[in-house]
């Protein structure tokens, strides 16, 4: 009894630092929210919203919105931004309102991956992934900075491996897997993996996973997908990108002077053959590893952004949370490298113009981006097949016991 209690004791000391950490972490991206005017992404958003309040975050689909770009994000995100909006009418800056859903989701994702790490590694590892995420310098750029939405769905989608596989609670994953593309769509790669994974847990995880996932689906699509169908779809199902040529594939692909048409067509409807491999993958990691799905969740994001044919600093966040997930080294090797593209790319004289610098750093950076997916991928198949994730007695070990210890403590209850 007394060596449960001693674990017990011993992990809420290291919650409680990794929740110090978050909550600094928090603190300094609204400090830099409300002392910035952030990049254009900011006033767009404006539009969207004062343009979602007259026409409804279901018609704004359908109306031509002059001055600004297609409106692609889904129907949760109109609706966020409409309550922003209303907000603003109370005498909040809209400009600091817009970076907190990103910031509030980096919170909890600190939370959450050292909650998941903990679970698969020491609790020493789990601390130093889960500050290394509220301290991430790619994180505190694009949340504090920038805003959108993509950390918001990010947290999600970990969320929802969380709970299908070391929560058991199938249900309210799937309702996280239907909330994270809702507010974008981004995670669309990893929701086939998450039932492979509900599929491989049985018949009643899989039911109560669909469940969960179509219920909030049909709330949130449902009003849209019968009111403006081809509107919605045009806009965000099939949106492809911008055309920017600053990342991965395609900048490499114009660096090597290869064809006009071949990186037109990797921009337009190849980039599906792209986001294929990636539902392929993962649809088959979860198949091999269905306990893993926190860690196939993270790869198959990061294999995302590695294969991204479009470019984006805020794009730079599908993977932030997810390496700390993979291992630690590929954490904090990605965070500084590619935090340094984000804070380099920010301070410039825009986002979507990057320096010769930020584009040669972004070239390191997307390879330390590959060779953490490569380690972060082989570790995790090297965990056994059918490893079922710790029961909570097994979770409670000392700070520097591996998990293999956790599970000879528990058996001494």
């Amino acid at each position: 009894m007394g060596i449960r209690m001693w674990g017990e004791t011993d992990v809420w000391r290291a919650r409680a630092a990794v929740l110090v950490a978050a909550t600094a972490g928090l603190v300094t991206r609204m400090i830099i929210a409300a002392n910035s005017p952030g990049p254009a992404d900011v006033r767009i958003f404006a539009g969207f919203a004062k343009a979602i309040t007259g026409y409804g975050p279901v018609r704004i689909y359908a109306h031509p919105l002059p001055g600004l770009p297609v409106y692609n994000h889904p129907p949760l995100a109109g609706w966020m931004l409409l309550g922003l909006d209303r907000l603003t009418g109370l005498g909040f800056s809209f400009a600091t309102l817009i970076r907190f859903p990103a910031s509030a989701a980096d919170f909890a994702c600190a939370l959450l991956v050292f909650e998941i790490v903990r679970r698969r590694a020491t609790l020493r590892t789990a601390v130093l992934c889960g500050i290394g995420v509220a301290a991430s310098p790619v994180l505190v750029a694009t949340s504090g900075y920038h805003g959108n939405t993509d950390a918001v769905a990010v947290a999600f989608a970990l969320a929802a491996a969380h709970l299908l596989a070391d929560r058991r609670a199938p249900l309210a994953a799937g309702v996280a897997a239907a909330l994270s593309i809702s507010v974008k769509f981004i995670p669309v790669v990893v929701i086939p993996a998450l039932f492979v994974a509900a599929l491989r847990g049985g018949r009643p995880v899989l039911v109560r996973f669909a469940a969960g996932f179509a219920g909030v689906t049909a709330l949130v699509w449902g009003p849209a997908l019968l009111t403006v169908p081809l509107d919605l779809t045009h806009n965000v199902l099939e949106y492809a990108g911008g055309s920017y040529r600053l990342w991965g594939l395609v900048r490499f692909a114009d660096v090597l002077g290869l064809p006009e048409p071949v990186i037109a067509f990797m921009q337009g409807g190849g980039h599906f053959l792209f986001v294929l491999a990636c539902v392929a993958a993962g649809a088959r990691l979860a198949w091999l590893r269905p306990a893993q799905a926190p860690g196939i969740v993270a790869a198959t994001l990061g294999l995302l952004l590695l294969l991204s044919t479009a470019s984006g600093l805020q794009y730079l966040t599908w993977a932030a949370a997810g390496m700390f997930v993979l291992g630690p080294v590929e954490g904090i090797a990605y965070s500084l490298v590619v935090g340094l593209v984000a804070v380099l790319g920010y301070s410039g004289r825009s986002a979507v113009r990057w320096s010769e610098p930020v584009l040669y750093l972004g070239a390191a950076g997307w390879f330390v981006l590959a060779a953490g997916l490569f380690t972060g991928v082989r570790r995790l198949l090297a965990t056994p097949p059918d490893a079922p994730p710790p029961a909570l007695p097994a979770e409670r070990a000392p700070l520097s016991a591996p998990r293999t210890e956790h599970r000879s403590c528990s058996s001494v209850d």
